[in-house]
């Protein structure tokens, strides 16, 4: 018996090296996300608080893609962490945009 995630793999026809591809594209730390860590580490080490008006800074990406194990554990139903499945559905989604098929939610995929 195919898992949920598997099952909708196979019915979608995405390959799970197209997952590794665009995973690996999708969470590669920028520039910005760099500047964004330093100005946490900077005000962290200062101890400084933040002004009340100031608005918060974005969240930078993780950095960590989608590996080969985590597909395999997600496909045969082994648990996997909370931020791995987002990881797992911010690459299917972006696979999903490219075939011009609606994103979908993590309900759906886990």
């Amino acid at each position: 018996m195919a898992t949920k995630f598997a099952q909708f793999l196979k019915d979608n026809k995405i390959d799970p090296r197209r997952i590794l591809t665009v995973s690996k594209r999708i969470e590669r730390l920028q520039p910005e996300d760099r500047k964004l860590k330093f100005v946490k580490k900077a005000a962290k080490s200062e101890g400084a608080k933040p002004a009340e008006g100031a608005e918060k800074p974005g969240k930078p990406r993780s950095g960590r893609p989608v590996t080969p194990r985590l597909i395999e554990s997600a496909s045969v139903g082994k648990p996997v962490a909370g931020p791995a499945k987002t990881r797992l559905l911010r690459a299917v989604n972006r696979i999903l945009e490219q075939k011009k098929k609606p994103a979908v939610e993590l309900k759906a995929v886990f």
